[in-house]
């Protein structure tokens, strides 16, 4: 005892020792996941794409230029007033072309505003993916702390089984018990060391998944903080949701959306008026200018322009219906998510009274066997009964930390700002602005390397 005692001291003093700093926080590993997410570099890389849409879309506004250079050998018979002869050589010419729509009632314009939509749709996305990335990281998080203590509480049950059996075979030596009860002891010291390698093996799997939501495996990882304020109220919460939750703004943009694909496919119904300038020269010296405008509309098209039509009016009463199920679904999570925060409460509280009457019962039950009025598969039970109800407490502790940071993400503030984790975060309107009036100039070219590189950086 006093040898255990001595290296009990021994490792805290070492403990103590450590400087803070190399506790792991949950704040670190927030930051961690969400610097070295490949998913949030994925849907990133989305959003630009996004960005480049209304680039596009813009260039439809302005001139498109284009030349053509032909080069051709001909080899002809003819017939002279001499007779036959044969001619032959190289001609080569140059034509350069320009056009320009001038009239479209507002097809290219529309076609701004939906790849506008599409960009403000697909950054309520990002947002939704990086609260998806957080939450990742917390329950890693909290899972390997929790395997931690589930190892911790399996090897003192181990210490104390171990015990048990010890003591047991001491009594069955003096004639106080039978065979069978060292038998008993030996198979629950069995069961335990197979339930001690199950905790750790969970716990090398809590540690490949904090791995994969932070980039790196845990180390030394710190006590849990202070979880998020939450509304006082699960119909707060639910208010927040529906002003805030990015997948409900993202709905809302396609709806947006599909009412300008309506109004897009009404004004494709419409004639067009453009103008062109080409000038053409050859080898010869021979030059060519010419100017005109062009006026096109699609008189028939066997249907294809009115079903394109029906076809918009029925995305919308889609992106409408999907707009009211979106809400439906977040006021529903926010609902359940706030069921399982009480039920995880309550389990912590229904876990603190079964700890204590579980415990009186175990020192009860050694008291007796001691006194040997109960025998060694009392006192197993009455043990096992309080491992368990202490296995229960820390899970339930690990449910209801995880349930607050569910809450937060069902109403749409899990994220980089909302949790002050003071660090850069990417920020969807630099990429935006660089390429939104289509750039095609050096010095554009320049500002977006600067702007790629930072957000390889």
């Amino acid at each position: 005892m006093r040898g255990w005692l001595l290296s009990m001291v021994v490792a805290l003093a070492g403990a103590l020792a450590l400087p803070a700093a190399q506790a792991e926080t949950l704040t670190d590993a927030l930051i961690a996941a969400y610097r070295n997410s490949n998913l949030l570099d994925q849907n990133r890389a989305v959003l630009r794409a996004a960005d480049e849409d209304v680039a596009v879309a813009v260039s439809s506004l302005r001139p498109v230029v284009s030349y053509t250079l032909q080069g051709a050998w001909q080899r002809a018979d003819i017939t002279t007033p001499s007779g036959p002869a044969v001619s032959e050589g190289l001609s080569a010419a140059l034509t350069l072309s320009a056009e320009l729509m001038l009239l479209d009632f507002g097809r290219r314009q529309i076609g701004i505003e939906i790849a506008r939509e599409s960009v403000l749709a697909t950054r309520a996305a990002l947002v939704d993916v990086e609260q998806n990335v957080l939450l990742a990281a917390v329950r890693a998080y909290v899972d390997v702390r929790l395997a931690q203590e589930v190892v911790a509480l399996r090897q003192s049950n181990l210490r104390l089984i171990t015990q048990e059996l010890r003591a047991a075979r001491d009594r069955f030596d003096v004639g106080e018990i039978t065979r069978t009860d060292v038998s008993i002891a030996e198979a629950r010291l069995a069961a335990s060391r197979a339930a001690l390698a199950a905790a750790e093996g969970q716990l090398k799997i809590a540690r490949e998944a904090y791995k994969a939501a932070t980039g790196a495996y845990p180390h030394g990882l710190a006590a849990l903080p202070r979880a998020p304020a939450l509304p006082r109220t699960m119909e707060e919460a639910q208010a927040v949701a529906r002003a805030t939750h990015p997948l409900l703004r993202q709905a809302q943009h396609q709806v947006t959306i599909a009412d300008l694909q309506v109004e897009l496919a009404k004004a494709n119904r419409r004639p067009t008026v453009g103008a062109g300038v080409t000038l053409r020269t050859d080898d010869n010296d021979r030059q060519a200018q010419s100017f005109g405008l062009t006026l096109n509309q699609t008189l028939y098209a066997g249907g294809r322009l009115s079903a394109l039509q029906r076809k918009a009016l029925a995305g919308k009463d889609a992106a409408r219906a999907g707009l009211q199920q979106v809400a439906v679904g977040i006021v529903q999570n926010v609902g359940v998510a706030w069921a399982n925060l009480a039920v995880a409460s309550a389990s912590i509280e229904a876990s603190d009274l079964q700890i204590r009457a579980a415990q009186a019962a175990f020192d009860g039950v050694r008291e007796e066997a001691a006194a040997g009025t109960r025998t060694t598969l009392d006192v197993l039970d009455a043990e096992q009964e309080l491992l368990d109800a202490r296995n229960a407490r820390l899970e339930a502790e690990a449910q209801r930390y995880v349930a607050v940071y569910q809450v937060l993400a069902t109403m749409g503030l899990l994220t980089v700002d909302h949790l002050k984790l003071g660090i850069p975060t990417y920020d969807p309107e630099a990429y935006y602005g660089a390429v939104r009036k289509a750039p095609a100039h050096s010095a554009q070219g320049k500002k977006l390397d600067r702007i790629l590189e930072k957000i390889g950086n």
